[in-house]
């Protein structure tokens, strides 16, 4: 089974914040949440790449087909 947790890194260390009993030897999967200064830039990214695939004229003739 699969539990998120939150956790801080500490003197180069992971730190959890809250009390979990992790037996020796457990593996985890680590996700590094970017800060918000990166985390802003790839939103921006996203949403110009979006709006270049969502918003063409080319895909004007399915909203024409639906309002048929």
């Amino acid at each position: 089974m699969l539990k998120t947790v939150w956790a801080v890194v500490r003197d180069g260390k992971i730190e959890l914040l809250q009390n979990l009993p992790l037996p020796e030897g457990t593996k985890l999967l680590v996700t590094l949440m970017p800060d918000k200064e990166e985390e802003q830039f790839w939103l921006n990214v996203s949403d110009r790449s979006l709006a270049e695939v969502w918003e063409n004229t080319e895909d004007d003739i399915y909203a024409e087909l639906l309002q048929k």
